[in-house]
């Protein structure tokens, strides 16, 4: 299968998450993406993750998550002649993505304008927290600090535990993939290149559009409605006899079918649930004349019979159960690696959740050792293996 992006070459300067996502996206619609990673350390990630052994190796689990499928050269940018071999392999790109925080790459003597000399036609994506001008554009910017000043955090939780953090890193990971939709997009423009200014903030705050415009057009103060949805009832999780259960019976025919199910048909004759407004005036009555219901009743097989019937309904699982059930684990979202070089045992890494001409989209190698293709890159820039050891004596590389 041909890829989107066959014969797209992208530079990834980046570091740890945001960045490396928006690539890990890139790289499995089919572009070749080169990590371009400082000498001797590489990209933070190789550090991190909950497996001390692999970030000895630099091989952390929070660098295999996002890196599958990339190239690895090093380069310090802070020597003449490493900067100079950049910028030649600048001129093979159609892509430049880094995360670093806005001026560095200029004050290295790599900023836009000097690469755009070398390449008139490049896309440079700059990453950052909160975008390449405005009065926190020197601030350093990770997800939690994102997550709290967006008002993610203030939303999420209840009356008791807001604001709460989001158990992912929800701030990099938008970012990153909104950051990827614009290199795409970018790409298919004619004639091509432009400079891209993607803002975590602004990425974070672009996805939560239904509790801003509630603000800014109804007027509504965004609250932390913990597990209820706000916009309906019933609607949010549900406790059963064996664990919680997410019900959406969003519509009126939806309601009907959920009270007949149970046998609260009688529920639907009161004053204070004839309407959905009147449902979400009085939902904390109503949730407890649910739950009294569903107290017998297993949240796996519910789920099972409301879907059935068609009133939305999932149980809330964990991660691991969610990966092993077919549903999942059977459409290839994720792709085994064997004895990955670095690693010294097999490993598995999601891929990106679509699907192309029905087949998942994958990349057939893990993610590389630092400085893996230096023979490979830089022999195609012209270089011999002397000229590499050469530049890797000088520190160069």
């Amino acid at each position: 299968m041909t890829k989107p992006l066959d014969g797209v070459r992208v530079l990834d300067l980046t570091n740890v998450l945001a960045g490396p996502f928006c690539c890990h996206q890139l790289a499995h619609m089919g572009a070749e993406v080169i990590k371009v990673e400082a000498p001797g350390r590489g990209d933070l990630a190789r550090q991190l993750g909950a497996d001390p052994e692999l970030n000895a190796k630099g091989m952390g689990v929070s660098f295999l998550a996002q890196n599958a499928g990339k190239k690895s050269v090093t380069v310090n940018f802070k020597h003449a002649d490493g900067k100079a071999l950049f910028l030649r392999l600048v001129e093979t790109a159609d892509v430049v993505v880094e995360n670093f925080r806005p001026g560095v790459m200029e004050r290295l003597g790599l900023g836009y304008g000097v690469l755009k000399e070398h390449k008139p036609d490049l896309i440079y994506c700059a990453i950052s927290g909160f975008g390449q001008d405005g009065p926190w554009v020197d601030r350093p910017a990770y997800d939690q600090i994102v997550q709290g000043v967006s008002g993610v955090m203030s939303i999420t939780g209840d009356t008791d535990s807001a604001p709460l953090r989001v158990g992912y890193p929800v701030a990099d990971t938008v970012g990153g993939m909104t950051a990827a939709f614009a290199v795409a997009s970018a790409l298919n423009a004619r004639p091509r290149g432009a400079f891209i200014d993607c803002s975590m903030l602004e990425s974070v705050l672009a996805t939560m559009g239904w509790v801003v415009s509630n603000h800014v057009i109804a007027g509504i103060h965004p609250d932390a409605n913990g597990n209820e949805n706000p916009t309906s009832a019933p609607s949010g999780a549900f406790q059963t006899r064996d664990g919680l259960i997410n019900i959406a019976a969003n519509k009126d025919e939806q309601w009907v079918l959920l009270t007949d199910f149970l046998g609260l048909a009688a529920l639907r004759d009161r004053a204070e649930y004839v309407s959905r407004e009147d449902r979400k005036r009085n939902r904390t009555d109503l949730r407890a004349e649910i739950e009294h219901a569903l107290s017998e009743l297993s949240a796996r097989d519910l789920a099972r019979d409301l879907n059935a019937i068609g009133v939305p309904a999932g149980a809330v699982m964990s991660v691991p159960e969610v990966l092993a059930h077919p549903q999942v684990a059977d459409r290839g979202l994720m792709t085994a690696y064997a004895d990955v070089p670095g690693v010294g045992r097999d490993i598995e890494v999601v891929n990106t959740g679509v699907k192309l001409d029905g087949a998942p989209l994958t990349v057939p190698t893990p993610p590389p050792q630092l400085g893996e293709h230096a023979a490979e890159v830089w022999g195609a820039l012209g270089l011999s293996e002397d000229d590499i050891a050469t530049l890797a004596d000088k520190g160069a590389i």
